[in-house]
């Protein structure tokens, strides 16, 4: 099963192929979007649902081919068993803490850093309105947040409010995420919490 999702936004085209798979036992789908975000989206929805991706440029467009129940044609992957649990989802809706923007930075910054030191990490974050900032072009915080996504913390960006703010192009950190990540983590996590 093809589907042309090239020219749709996201979450569009990770809609369509988990539609589509939920009518299927097991079987192909393969998806063609012309932006890498769309494809990197649609292997992140492979991997959360279990299924086995492949991700290919062709010319200006990605195809994603995402493979469900047939095991001869996908590698062996960790099982349920091996994925972390999904404890804390974090939605980080601002570049500060508080009202006052220069203290309210100091202590963003703080909040993160005592996540690292403490190794109390959300399974998820994700960052929208002025959050993306953090993400894109706030070099204090950067390196806190790739020691987090290094230390196996998933980290997300709203690509409508990247759009917003001008700052597609200059995401650093993770990947640019839709409120299809919302709705799992209100739906799917043991606890969600917004700063």
């Amino acid at each position: 099963m093809l589907i042309d999702a090239r020219g749709l936004g996201c979450p569009k085209p990770v809609t369509m192929a988990e539609e589509e798979l939920g009518k299927m036992k097991e079987g192909i789908v393969e998806v063609l979007v012309d932006d890498e975000t769309s494809a990197d989206n649609l292997v992140w929805f492979a991997q959360k649902s279990g299924f086995y991706s492949e991700k290919v440029k062709e010319d200006n467009n990605w195809r994603v081919k995402i493979v469900k129940g047939r095991p001869s044609e996908a590698p062996a992957e960790k099982g349920e068993a091996g994925r972390p649990e999904k404890g804390l989802f974090l939605i980080v809706g601002t570049d500060t803490m508080g009202k006052e923007e220069e203290l309210g930075r100091i202590l963003m910054k703080g909040f993160f850093e005592t996540l690292k030191v403490t190794k109390e990490l959300p399974h998820t974050i994700f960052f929208l309105n002025a959050g993306v900032k953090l993400t894109t072009t706030d070099k204090e915080i950067m390196p806190v947040l790739k020691d987090l996504e290094v230390m196996g913390v998933e980290i997300f960006s709203c690509g409508t409010c990247l759009k917003h703010y001008g700052f597609e192009s200059e995401l650093q950190i993770g990947y640019r995420g839709t409120t299809y990540n919302i709705v799992e983590g209100l739906t799917e996590f043991k606890k969600v919490v917004w700063i």
